[in-house]
């Protein structure tokens, strides 16, 4: 499948904005946007006003480079979110929220989301003692995410225990056992992303 493979800071640029793409380098001064803030390319440096619809346009760009997902995967999931009960922005946001890669970055088993999504299509992961190595899989409350016994032994691995992360409250963590649950599935509240959903309502709605 088709996924971009250009320099990461680069998006970080032309959404103006930091997306933690590189994990730890973003909180260091080698990030793009301290030392670069401007679009990139020829014309980055004009400030151009956005129309409504190029706002929501660069809101659904910046969540699809957030989590990593593609247009097509994107917009079945909008779908998806569209049919469920309740408000179909955070229906969306929930589901985003849900899938394995994100809930591997959110435990804290590595540094960003692009890295989560390596380490999982490259089998380090089990979920409720099964092979899980589909990075979009989707969770549900009950599921345990742990780190195979073989993976544990990996230097890379040994340092998670020594490490301090900030897990949110729909998540548990056990750093000694390397392993995570779903207690609960992510209100709006939980997710700490500068995301205004309503924009990418009403682009799909148009």
């Amino acid at each position: 499948m088709a996924r971009y493979t250009g320099p990461s800071c680069r998006l970080c640029r032309r959404e103006g904005m930091k997306l933690y793409l590189k994990g730890e380098r973003c909180y260091t001064d080698k990030c793009a946007i301290s030392r670069r803030g401007n679009p990139p390319g020829q014309h980055g440096a004009r400030r151009m006003k956005l129309s409504n619809y190029g706002l929501q346009l660069r809101e659904k760009q910046k969540v699809k480079r957030y989590y990593g997902v593609l247009e097509t995967q994107f917009r079945n999931y909008y779908s998806i979110a569209e049919k469920q009960p309740g408000i179909t922005g955070e229906n969306f946001l929930r589901i985003l929220e849900t899938r394995l890669d994100n809930v591997v970055y959110r435990l804290g088993f590595a540094a960003s989301r692009k890295e989560a999504r390596q380490l999982v299509r490259h089998g380090h992961f089990t979920v409720n003692g099964h092979k899980a190595n589909i990075p979009s899989m989707l969770l549900k409350v009950g599921d345990i995410i742990a780190l195979k016994e073989k993976s544990s032994k990996s230097s890379k691995f040994k340092e998670l225990k020594e490490k301090s992360v900030t897990v949110p409250k729909w998540l548990e963590a056990d750093v000694e056992k390397l392993e995570g649950k779903v207690v609960a599935m992510p209100v709006r509240e939980d997710i700490d992303l500068p995301i205004e959903e309503h924009l990418i309502v009403e682009l799909y709605s148009r």
